[in-house]
Order: structure tokens, then C-alpha cells, then sequence
């Protein structure tokens, strides 16, 4: 049977104690014995979970935008030697809705 990090941390221990019982891996000697936590880290070890939700960017272009910070970024830096706080603020503000675009089309 399949199981998501996701679908493991939302069961009870006693399922989790169960699941551990039916393996026979290094990483769930013990199961009896571990809290919530330990046991949920080990499954995941045992069964190569990624133990990290990772979010997809749907919707916009990515690469594209990312490319736009990362020019605005050098952009930056030759601003920031030449003390033009105006230009400054103006750059670091398309820097952060360019993240906060990526942030609202990240699910």
C-alpha cells in the first residue's frame, strides 16, 4: 500500500504503531516504543517518503519571473552603490510582488 507524507501525519499513533509492525526495516526497530513523531520520521525513512510538502507553481511562468528578480537583483546592487534611494525603493518593490506573484500561484 502507497502512503503520503501527508496521509501519515494525520493518522493515530496506533495506526502508525500498526503500519510499523507489518514492515521489517532497521529504521522501525522500536516502533513500541516511539512517540508520534519519531515513529511518523522512520515510516517516512523506512518507506523513502519525502518527508517535505512541496508546493507546484501553476499559472504563471516561473523560469520567466524568476529570471526578472534575479536581473532586478543586479539591478540592486549598482543602485545601491550609487545612493539612489528613490530607484532603490522602486526596484525592491518589483522584487517583492515578483515573489508575492509566485507565492499566490504556488499550490
Amino acid at each position: 500500500m502507497e502512503h503520503t507524507y501527508k496521509e501519515l501525519k494525520k493518522k493515530t499513533l496506533a495506526d502508525l504503531k500498526k503500519i510499523a509492525g507489518e514492515m521489517e526495516n532497521e529504521a522501525v526497530q522500536g516502533y513500541t516504543q516511539m512517540n508520534k513523531d519519531h515513529l511518523l520520521e522512520a515510516i517516512c525513512i523506512a518507506l523513502n517518503i519525502d518527508m517535505h510538502e512541496h508546493h507546484e507553481v501553476v499559472g504563471v511562468d516561473k523560469v520567466r519571473i524568476k529570471g526578472q528578480i534575479k536581473k532586478l537583483k543586479k539591478e540592486r546592487d549598482k543602485v545601491l552603490e550609487t545612493k539612489d534611494s528613490k530607484k532603490l525603493k522602486e526596484i525592491r518593490k518589483k522584487i517583492k510582488s515578483l515573489k508575492n506573484e509566485l507565492r499566490r500561484a504556488a499550490v
